[in-house]
This record gives C-alpha cells, sequence and structure tokens, in this order.
C-alpha cells in the first residue's frame, strides 16, 4: 500500500490547526470568564488550564506546518528501492529532490501555481508514474517535447544525432546490484551532460521509435536493459513531475554491508 504523506500532512496541519483557532477564539476566552467567579486560587489554575488536546496542537501545529512546507515547496527525501538507475543510483540510497525547480505546485493537489522552469536533457527526475500517480518513479530525462528519439540495438539517437558513448570497463556491482556485474559500463553525454550507463550484453529490450508529444517527457533508467521507462509505458505528462534529484544523503542497502560512507553526500549527475 502507498502512503500519500502530503495528505497526511495537510490533513494533520488542518486538524491541529483548528483545534488551536478555537481554543484561541473562543475556549480560551470561555475559561478566563468562569475564572473570575471563582475564589479559590486552585480552582482558577484549573479553570484556566488547557485542556490536553489543546496543549498538544499548539506544540505540534507549527512543527507539522514547517514540514509541509519544506516537503511541498523545496526539498523532500526518497529512497531508491531498485537497480533501474544504475550506476548513478544504487539500492539503498536516500536522495533528496528539488522540489520548486520544475514549478511551485499545491501539495495533494499537484496543481502547478508558479512556473520556475522546465526539465532539460539529462536530468535525473522523479514523478508520478502515469499509469498509477500514487506510485513514484525516477529516471533520467532523454526527450524533450517535439524531440525524435529513436533507441535500436543499444543506441540512443535524438533529432536523428546518435549519442556518443564511451566504453568504460566491465561493471562489478555490489550489494543487490551484484547482478549487474558483468555488465558493460559507458559513458553517455546528453548534449554535454555525461553520465555512466550500464548495458547488459545478454539482454536486448525496448527498442522504441516516436516524436515526444507536447508539455510531456521521455524517460530512461541508467541502467538500460533492466528500466521500466518510457520505451515501455510512453511519456510522462507536465503534470505529473515531482521534481530534480540533486543529492544522495544516505545509502543503506540491506544485502550489501550497512552504509556506503562514500556515497553520503554525493551530487546526482
Amino acid at each position: 500500500m502507498n502512503v500519500d504523506f502530503s495528505a497526511i500532512l495537510v490533513g494533520l496541519t488542518f486538524f491541529t490547526g483548528i483545534i488551536w483557532a478555537v481554543d484561541r477564539l473562543y475556549l480560551q476566552h470561555q475559561r478566563q470568564a468562569r475564572a473570575t467567579t471563582a475564589y479559590d486560587n486552585d480552582d482558577v489554575e484549573e479553570i484556566l488550564r488547557e485542556p490536553r488536546i489543546v496543549e498538544y496542537a499548539r506544540s505540534f501545529f507549527p512543527v507539522i506546518l514547517i514540514v509541509l512546507l519544506l516537503r511541498s515547496f523545496l526539498v523532500e527525501p526518497f529512497r531508491i528501492p531498485s537497480n533501474s538507475m544504475m550506476p548513478t543510483l544504487l539500492t539503498g540510497d536516500f536522495i533528496l529532490v528539488n522540489k520548486y525547480r520544475y514549478g511551485i505546485r499545491l501539495p495533494v493537489l499537484n496543481q502547478k501555481i508558479i512556473g520556475v522552469s522546465e526539465p532539460q536533457r539529462g536530468d535525473v527526475m522523479v514523478f508520478r508514474y502515469p499509469r498509477d500517480p500514487s506510485v513514484d518513479y525516477i529516471k533520467r530525462v532523454i526527450g524533450l517535447p517535439g524531440d525524435h528519439i529513436v533507441y535500436r540495438n543499444k543506441m540512443l539517437i535524438i533529432n536523428g544525432k546518435v549519442v556518443a558513448q564511451e566504453m568504460l570497463d566491465k561493471y562489478r556491482g555490489v550489494g543487490s546490484g551484484v547482478v549487474m556485474t558483468g555488465a558493460s559500463d559507458l559513458m553517455e553525454d546528453l548534449e554535454g551532460v555525461k553520465h555512466n550507463i550500464l548495458v547488459d550484453p545478454r539482454k536486448n529490450m525496448g527498442e522504441v521509435d516516436l516524436v515526444v508529444p507536447d508539455g510531456e517527457f521521455f524517460v530512461m533508467g541508467d541502467n538500460r536493459d533492466n528500466s521500466n521507462d518510457s520505451r515501455f509505458w510512453g511519456t510522462v505528462p507536465e503534470g505529473n513531475l515531482v521534481g530534480k534529484a540533486f543529492m544522495i544523503w544516505m545509502n543503506w542497502d540491506s544485502a550489501g554491508s550497512g552504509i556506503a560512507w562514500d556515497r553520503i553526500g554525493s551530487s546526482i549527475k
């Protein structure tokens, strides 16, 4: 079951805010009025004491509100659950995503209210999976609106130009990624955005020839033969964008040796 944390945060913010506001506007005045008729100091203190639920709401409301604002408009953490973006991102990487890079959007509704910039070719982008928007995916932006994309025989062609690839070495995987040991580790150059990709000589998946529709984006995983991406289910509408991944802040792969300290703080390119 996928948990919508934005909806939970909005609900908690509304609930605690309403309780606090009702107490400040009405109930507090009623307590003060009753206290003026009390004779014993202990009775006065008891009458003026906030109910426990109001005390909790007053304490938690600003904290929840700050978390909601940060998570909705600035930065949101995600965890990488699969090998589809190897070698750039590994299973167990915890990443930070810039939420305002592609525009300010209302939480839960995901409606853009302020435009900032559009995805660029080569961006590592988080988006809501078009076939199930409750699920977040992360892939690399390959094609922009209007681009002619061809992927055939493990070669990527954009607008009639073959994207340059340089063979580096055979890949040696660790932890959950050990299954990719032996794959070809290549350096790909997407119009100046250089990044590593993996190509499995034992597989030949996902050939495609299409023009990216207006307002949509073609995305692929860096683990080219082990990624469920635009080659199989189509392009990503602009309304599904979440943000741009920019940093790894933690890594924990239960299939490996625990925390990969060398990955902490790494920028995502």
